[in-house]
């Protein structure tokens, strides 16, 4: 039985995502549709990225993820199928796959399947459904269109090491308000080496000296640091909205600086009222 999931901008209120679904149950009745989330800011391929990297690999291997965020195509950004870890990616090729993948990948195809129809603004439902039924049923990619050697990129997403200090962003901020940054655990232990810290948010306003294990660490509205499942620095206010009470968006700036035995340490408790 093949699994497929929805990653999208379409929101709930349109008939998009059910004319996707109608399609691909046209080609694969038994087919399982797992909507992943049709609330991707529009256009907002970070976002879209993001998600998918954090949950696809909690799905079988064979699963088949159609993107349908920015499909428009054009010779620099075809339509891709992108084979990876046991997985594939449905999508157009417009720097996505730096976010879920981050460039790996293990085959990829440039999409050369005639649409359902002659318009073009909803590929997802006129393409893209009838290649995922195609490699549900066992066609081979090499049937589906010619190899592409290399992905777009999608833009830099590593923290900046400068001196004693790391500068990473916000990445993701999810439904709670909090904010997910490019800082990994290992690039943090790796500049870390035992030494004193301080996390800056939002310049020098807010400051946090110590990574705590859960949000229950803290006091409410109190900040706290954590790694998230995902792997990142996260950052929070217990029961409370950092992003919206701070007024930090995606892409904000978070720096965290390191000091040695004879620097002035972090002096902020990480309260914030």
């Amino acid at each position: 039985m093949a699994i497929i999931t929805l990653t999208s901008d379409w929101g709930t209120s349109d008939y998009y995502v059910a004319a996707v679904k109608g399609r691909i149950l046209s080609y694969l009745p038994n087919a399982t549709i797992v909507d992943v989330t049709h609330n991707i800011e529009p256009f907002s391929i970070a976002q879209a990225g993001f998600t998918l990297k954090n949950c696809y690999k909690s799905f079988p291997e064979g699963s088949i993820h159609i993107i349908g965020v920015e499909t428009i195509e054009s010779d620099e950004q075809p339509h891709v199928v992108v084979k990876a870890n046991g997985h594939y990616f449905i999508s157009t090729d417009n720097g996505i796959f730096s976010h879920i993948l981050d460039g790996i990948f293990d085959e990829a195809v440039c999409i050369d399947v005639p649409q359902d129809t002659d318009f073009f603004t909803f590929a997802t439902r006129d393409r893209f459904a009838k290649v995922a039924a195609m490699i549900a049923q066992g066609e081979p990619l090499s049937n589906i269109g010619a190899q592409r050697e290399n992905l777009n990129l999608g833009g830099g997403f590593c923290p900046v090491v400068k001196g004693n200090a790391i500068e990473g962003v916000v990445r993701h901020i999810d439904s709670y308000g909090d904010l997910i940054t490019n800082i990994s655990k290992e690039v943090f232990e790796n500049e870390r080496r035992g030494r004193r810290f301080s996390i800056k948010v939002k310049g020098e306003l807010y400051t946090i000296d110590r990574i705590s294990d859960s949000y229950l660490d803290v006091d409410v509205a109190e900040l706290v640091a954590i790694f998230g499942t995902h792997g990142y620095l996260e950052l929070a206010l217990n029961q409370a909205k950092l992003a919206t009470l701070c007024g930090i968006e995606q892409d904000f700036t978070i720096k965290v600086v390191f000091y040695d035995d004879d620097d002035n340490g972090p002096s902020n408790s990480g309260l914030l009222f």
